[in-house]
């Protein structure tokens, strides 16, 4: 990961980091971007763009798309008085390449309190959605949730996690919020964002990155535009993912598609040394080593990419401390 061009404030674990508060407000006049329902709205809405490019560009390793993507995506849209439509963005990568962090950042340098925050929403099949036979009431709460938040407060973030792990036909009552129209329900929708988080599609992008290894491509040459048409196919091909035979698929309401690319072990070492030194700890040779030494790598033949990313560095330099 090339290094940062300035310094941004270290803010926790990168696995514990979701709780910490706001950092400082951005440099450039938000007072056009905050959200103002008068006091219909308490939102807490204090985007810092400066300082998530600063902490993507030290902290998430080896993800030149998804960076990039992220914060162009991110700065039309706010800079946009008056969207046409709400920012859709959908995360596509192997386990641990930073996806859930992406996330995370993004609640915390948009949001005052972050996660924290009341106008963002966290959802995961596994705890909100755990029972197919309840998928109608599912359908009506998520609706309600959705129209009843939009209404209170128009910037709001909408998390959904493991989308390839939701039934089919839920995230489908979304539809009408994700397109161009001015109003839906009655409620102005279009400030606001919503991020569906996946792994499918990680074999494919890991595909393309190996060939890329294989025949000698700087891995900063892999572009969206090999990567889109087969991760978009990996989705409408798996009849688990929440997009499945969806309107919102075929009718190209996902803003942009960002893939994570795979770990490589020398990015595996920068997430040991970012963890390091969040901890306020010095670079330690023997504990890095530890760390890379009881990572699996994959595939078989290269032992190229890190089996976990950067998911298990945390827990690992515990154990070696």
């Amino acid at each position: 990961m090339a290094a940062a061009t300035r310094s941004c404030r270290p803010w926790g674990s990168l696995l514990g980091m979701i709780w910490l508060v706001s950092a400082a407000a951005a440099s450039w006049d938000l007072n056009s971007l905050r959200c103002n329902f008068g006091s219909f709205c308490e939102c807490d809405f204090r985007p810092d763009l400066q300082g998530l490019e600063c902490d993507l560009a030290q902290h998430l390793a080896g993800q030149h798309l998804a960076r990039s993507l992220v914060v162009k995506a991110l700065k039309a849209f706010l800079q946009d008085p008056a969207p046409a439509k709400p920012l859709v963005l959908s995360l596509h990568g192997w386990t641990g390449t930073g996806k859930s962090y992406v996330s995370s950042l993004l609640a915390h340098y948009l949001f005052r309190d972050g996660l924290r925050s009341p106008h963002v929403h966290h959802f995961s099949p596994v705890i909100h959605f755990p029972h197919p036979s309840h998928m109608e009431r599912y359908k009506k709460d998520l609706k309600s949730w959705v129209q009843g938040n939009l209404t209170a407060c128009s910037r709001s973030l909408f998390l959904f996690d493991e989308m390839d792990k939701l039934a089919p036909g839920l995230i489908e009552v979304l539809r009408p919020f994700l397109g161009s129209s001015w109003v839906v329900y009655g409620t102005n929708y279009r400030k606001a964002i919503f991020i569906f988080i996946s792994n499918t599609g990680s074999e494919q992008i890991n595909q393309v990155v190996l060939e890329a290894w294989r025949s000698r491509r700087e891995r900063e040459e892999i572009s969206l535009q090999e990567l889109g048409p087969v991760i978009s196919q990996a989705v409408l091909d798996n009849p688990h993912h929440g997009f499945w035979r969806s309107g919102i698929m075929e009718e190209h309401l996902l803003d942009v598609l960002v893939p994570f690319l795979p770990l490589q072990r020398h990015h595996v070492r920068h997430c040991v040394l970012n963890e390091l030194a969040q901890l306020g700890l010095e670079p330690r040779d023997e504990v890095v080593r530890a760390v890379l030494d009881s990572t699996t790598f994959f595939p078989e033949d290269e032992q190229l990419f890190s089996s976990n990313g950067c998911k298990t560095v945390a827990s690992r330099i515990t154990f070696f401390l």
